[in-house]
């Protein structure tokens, strides 16, 4: 016999996850409680507590539920498009919170700097994802952004977003990056060879290219620092 499914209003007031958030605070919440505000409702036979619970379940861990885009999301019974764009708003925007104060305080001065920002964000992702820092004229970051998701083992990327995107934002250099999802920074024939048509291009253009990390498993290569560029 299968236990019964209890609706929110079935739930104490004290136990809902809105409720305890404002009697506790957010931290005293759980993945699930924060997850179920996020859902904001449940389904016909599942409170959205009940329902974030079971979603955890199904994924494994919240840094499995991170990496999930929207489509593999409405995979999940009960998450429809609406929950999984809610779900991804969400992430997003807890991620580039977690980013301002670095990124407003932060000078690039060494390919170190730039590595010690991006391991910890990509060092978990299952695709290769090519992401560029815009700098200005003083080396400070002024905007981030993923210009590619590729399979796992390549990165699909053409010099002409990259520096698309650069001079929307009116950057004065940029550095890219990539992620190998295998955990190995080994620079690949392809590695070196995007990399020197983005220099190539800078130097057209007038916007330097300083330069190209691979990002592994908390390791990292500088394809300047090899010689590469």
């Amino acid at each position: 016999m299968e236990a019964p499914q209890y609706r929110l209003r079935d739930i104490p007031l004290e136990d809902r996850p809105r409720e305890r958030m404002i009697s506790y605070g957010a931290e005293a919440l759980s993945y699930a409680e924060l997850l179920a505000i996020l859902l904001r409702t449940g389904t016909r036979d599942e409170s959205a507590i009940h329902l974030a619970t079971r979603i955890l379940q199904q994924v494994g861990t919240i840094r499995q539920l991170v990496d999930l885009t929207i489509e593999e999301l409405t995979e999940i019974k009960g998450i429809g498009t609406a929950k999984a764009i809610q779900i991804k708003a969400g992430i997003e925007l807890g991620r580039r919170i977690s980013r301002t104060g670095k990124e407003d305080a932060l000078v690039i001065r060494s390919p170190r700097d730039a590595a010690d920002l991006l391991i910890e964000q990509m060092r978990y992702l299952q695709k290769e994802h090519f992401v560029c820092l815009f700098l200005n004229t003083k080396n400070h970051i002024i905007s981030q952004e993923t210009l590619s998701m590729g399979s796992l083992n390549a990165s699909i990327v053409h010099p002409r977003e990259v520096f698309r995107a650069a001079i929307k934002c009116s950057s004065a250099s940029v550095i890219c990056a990539h992620n190998h999802p295998s955990g190995d920074p080994t620079p690949s024939p392809e590695d070196v060879s995007l990399t020197r048509r983005l220099v190539e291009a800078g130097q057209i253009i007038g916007i330097e290219v300083l330069d190209h990390l691979v990002i592994g498993d908390m390791k990292f290569v500088s394809l300047k620092e090899q010689g590469f560029m």
